[in-house]
C-alpha cells in the first residue's frame, strides 16, 4: 500500500514491491578495442516491448536496469553485468531471469537470449532517438525535493531533445525506488516548461530560469504542490549490491545463527543499526519444522502492518465465499454493491475475479482519493467515497486488460464481498479466515493487550511513522499481525488438508478454498503469473507477496515444491534503496536453497 497522492511508484514492482533483491552489479569494462556499450535499447519479448538501460562508470564499471513499460515495470536492477569482448550477459534477480548474448561491432545491436526456465530470443537495438545538434536549454538531469507530509522525497528529471526540437524525459522517484518513469506531452517553450507522467496521473509546469540552473514550478496530483529542480552534473543511481557465497542449504534450526552472521554489519551500521530504531522478525518453515526470531527492537511476537499482503487474505476469503456458493468467481462487482450505485451497461463488467488477479483495468488509485492527513491516508476514504468514484467511472471492462497493480481494484473487492455477507470487512475476515484458521493475532483493529505489542512504524529517514487506518480500501492493505501468525498462514497454504478440522462450516471449506487461490488465472509481471492475490515465479514455483505501508514493510513466500516458506515483518517502510524486508526475504529464501545470497550490509 502506498499514498497515492505523494507516489510517483509506478504499478507493481515500484510500490509494493520493490522486489529486486540487487542492485546493479559491476565487472571491469571490455578490454581496449571491443565496442562501446552503453545507452538505451529497446526490444521485444513475444508481444512484451522492453526497455534496457546500460550504464558505463567512470571506473569502467558497467551497470543496468530494464523496463516492462506496458507491466508497470520499471527499473528491474541488474546483476552479474559481465563483459567479456563482444559477449554480453546479466541476471534480473526480481524477475528470476537472466540474458546472454553477443554485441555487434558498433555496440549497437545486442542479439541473445532471455531465460526465465524457458530460453526465448531476446534481441536489443539501441534506441533511434536522434539526439538534438543543438542542446535545448532545459536538457540535462535536474534533481528536486517534494514535500509529501512529513516526508521528502527526492525527485530526478532527465530531459533530452530530439533532432526535429521535440522534447523527451523520463523521472526518477529516488525514495521510493522508482526509476526511468516515463514522461507525456513535453512541452518547452519561451522558458515555460511542462510535462505529464501518465504512470502516476501527475503533471509538471513551471518556468526555466535566466542562469539556466534551476526550474521553478509545481507539481499536481490533484493538488498543487511546489516542487522546484536544480541542474546536476550527473544523474544519482543506486549504489551497486554485492552477494555473500552460497553456502550449503541452511536448515530451519541454524536459520537464525546464519541469518545473525549475515546481518551483523546492517545492525552495526547499516538498515538496523541502533539509531534507526529498526525492528526485523523472521519467521520459517520447513519439512514440519517452523522457527521465528526477531532483530533490533522487535520481538517474536511484535505486530507489523502486513500492507498488500493482505490482498492474500483478500483473495482467500473470495475463495471461501465461492466454495459456500455464496459468491462466483465470474460475477460482475456492480451485482454486490448497494442498489442504484450503478446502472448495468452492454458490454462486458469487471469481475470479481479480475479484482484479485489484477486484470481489472482500473488504476492502482482512484481520482477522488485526497487525504485529510497525509500521515494516515486512507483513513478518511470511505464507502461512500469509493460509490461515488464508481458512478462516475463505471465498471465496465474495455477489450482484455492486462495486468495492472491496483490498490482500488482489491480495495472494492474487499467492500463488495463485505456487502453481501452483509458485515464490516474487519469482520468478515475473522469469519471466513482468521477464527477458522486459528490466527489470534490476525486483525484490522487490535485489542488493548495487541496495541502492547505493536511495534512503532519508523518512515524511510527512520523519523516516526502513523500508523494506517484502511476504511473503504482495507481489503487492499489494511491487516496487522505477527510472524507466528503468517507462518501459521503459509504453512496452510503449503498443506491445506492437514488444517485441523472442526465443525465449522467456514473451517471445512479451507482447504479447497487454500486451493482454489493457488490456481493461476492470468500473466503479472515479466516471468511471473498470478491465482487469487499470490504472485506465482514460474522459473522456481515460488508463491509471493509483499508489502509496505508509511512505516513498515513485509514479504512473505511459499514454495509447494520444496516445502518451504517465510515470512519477513520490519517496522520501516521502503527507503532509496528499496525494500529491506524485501532483501531479506529473498536471502532468506537463497539461504534455505543454497544459492549465492545478495549482502545485507551497507
Amino acid at each position: 500500500m502506498e499514498n497515492n497522492k505523494t507516489s510517483l511508484r509506478a504499478a507493481l514492482l515500484a510500490l509494493l514491491l520493490a522486489i529486486a533483491a540487487a542492485g546493479p552489479s559491476s565487472m571491469p569494462a571490455a578490454a581496449q578495442g571491443s565496442p562501446v556499450i552503453q545507452g538505451d535499447f529497446v526490444g521485444t519479448l513475444g508481444p512484451l516491448p522492453l526497455k534496457l538501460h546500460i550504464r558505463l562508470a567512470a571506473d569502467g564499471a558497467l551497470s543496468c536496469t530494464l523496463d516492462s513499460e506496458s507491466q508497470g515495470a520499471l527499473g528491474l536492477a541488474c546483476a552479474d553485468v559481465r563483459r567479456d569482448g563482444q559477449n554480453l550477459s546479466f541476471s534480473v534477480p526480481s524477475v528470476h531471469g537472466s540474458w546472454k548474448g553477443s554485441v555487434d561491432s558498433n555496440g549497437a545491436n545486442l542479439t541473445g537470449t532471455w531465460d526465465q526456465g524457458t530460453p526465448m530470443s531476446l534481441n536489443f537495438s539501441k534506441d533511434n532517438l536522434a539526439a538534438s545538434a543543438k542542446a535545448s536549454p532545459v536538457d540535462g538531469i535536474w534533481l528536486g525535493t517534494l514535500q509529501a507530509g512529513a516526508q521528502s522525497l527526492r525527485i530526478q528529471v532527465i530531459l533530452t531533445s530530439d533532432s526535429q526540437g521535440q522534447e523527451h524525459c523520463s523521472m526518477d522517484s529516488i525514495d521510493q525506488g522508482a526509476f526511468n518513469v516515463g514522461c507525456a506531452n513535453v512541452v518547452y517553450a519561451g522558458r515555460q516548461l511542462n510535462f505529464d507522467v501518465p504512470a502516476v496521473k501527475g503533471h509538471w509546469a513551471g518556468e526555466l530560469s535566466a542562469d539556466r540552473s534551476t526550474l521553478t514550478g509545481n507539481w499536481n496530483q490533484g493538488v498543487p504542490v511546489a516542487l522546484n529542480f536544480a541542474r546536476q552534473s550527473k544523474r544519482w543511481s543506486l549504489p551497486p549490491v554485492t552477494s555473500d557465497p552460497a553456502v550449503a542449504p541452511v536448515k530451519v534450526a541454524d536459520m537464525q545463527s546464519a541469518m545473525s552472521h549475515d546481518l551483523e554489519q546492517a545492525l552495526k551500521s547499516g538498515a538496523l543499526a541502533p539509531e534507526t530504531s529498526a525492528g526485523l522478525t523472521i519467521g520459517v518453515f520447513q519439512h514440519g519444522e517452523a522457527h521465528v526470531f526477531a532483530f533490533g527492537t522487535a520481538k517474536p511476537d511484535s505486530i507489523f502492518e502486513i500492507g498488500s499482503i493482505s490482498k492474500t487474505f483478500t483473495g482467500l476469503i473470495l475463495a471461501q465465499m465461492v466454495e459456500q456458493g455464496l459468491v462466483k468467481p465470474d460475477e460482475p462487482v456492480r451485482q454486490l454493491l448497494p442498489s442504484g450505485t450503478l446502472v448495468k451497461r452492454e458490454g462486458a463488467e469487471i469481475t470479481l475475479l479480475d479484482l484479485t488477479t489484477q486484470h481489472s483495468g482500473l488504476p492502482r488509485m482512484p481520482d477522488n482519493f485526497k487525504p485529510a492527513n497525509p500521515d494516515n491516508p486512507y483513513a478518511d476514504y470511505r464507502a461512500s467515497n469509493l460509490y461515488q468514484y464508481i458512478a462516475e467511472h463505471g465498471l465496465e471492462k474495455v477489450g482484455t486488460p492486462k495486468f495492472l497493480y491496483s490498490n482500488l481494484g482489491v480495495g472494492l473487492l474487499g467492500q463488495a464481498l463485505a456487502n453481501r455477507a452483509a458485515v464490516p470487512y474487519p469482520t468478515l475476515l475473522a469469519q471466513q479466515v482468521t477464527v477458522p484458521m486459528g490466527l489470534r493475532d490476525t486483525s484490522v483493529t487490535l485489542s488493548a493487550a495487541q496495541q502492547v505489542r505493536f511495534i512503532q512504524g519508523h518512515a524511510a529517514d527512520h523519523s516516526v511513522a502513523h500508523a494506517w487506518d484502511l476504511d473503504a480500501l482495507a481489503g487492499a492493505g489494511a491487516i496487522r499481525s505477527t510472524a507466528n501468525d503468517m507462518l501459521m498462514y503459509l504453512e496452510a497454504q503449503l498443506h491445506p488438508d492437514k488444517l485441523p478440522s472442526t465443525h465449522s462450516s467456514k473451517a471445512r471449506t479451507l482447504p479447497a478454498a487454500l486451493k482454489l487461490t493457488h490456481e493461476l488465472r492470468g500473466d503479472a509481471i515479466a516471468g511471473m503469473q498470478i491465482g487469487f492475490g499470490w504472485l506465482y515465479v514460474t522459473a522456481d514455483g515460488t508463491y509471493w507477496h509483499n508489502g509496505a505501508t508509511g512505516g513498515y514493510s513485509s514479504f512473505a513466500f511459499f514454495n509447494p515444491q520444496e516445502d518451504y516458506a517465510g515470512i519477513v515483518l520490519l517496522n520501516t517502510t521502503i527507503t532509496a534503496t528499496g525494500s529491506f524486508a524485501d532483501l531479506v526475504g529473498h536471502h532468506v529464501e537463497q539461504r534455505l536453497t543454497g544459492k549465492p545470497a545478495a549482502s545485507l550490509g551497507n
